[in-house]
């Protein structure tokens, strides 16, 4: 699943990698930036950030009490 960030430019792609289920941070995190070196936030156009499932849930959690709080404001 991706989804798109700052009018496309920016890309984070989350998926379970099975090829990696032998370690417990398997959940992948891509970010893709498709814009000029100057305007880029990571130094690479990829950048892969392993996580737990812990970590995913709490990173769920935390984004979704986020947006409830910016949809009652």
């Amino acid at each position: 699943m991706s989804i798109l960030l700052l009018d496309g430019s920016l890309k984070i792609d989350i998926a379970y990698e099975k090829s990696e289920s032998a370690f417990e941070d398997n959940i992948r995190v891509s970010i893709i930036e498709d814009c000029p070196d100057e305007e880029r936030l990571f130094r690479a156009e990829e950048t892969n950030i392993f996580i737990t499932s812990d970590q995913a849930c709490e990173l769920a959690k935390r984004l979704t009490t986020a947006a409830q709080c910016s949809i009652q404001n």
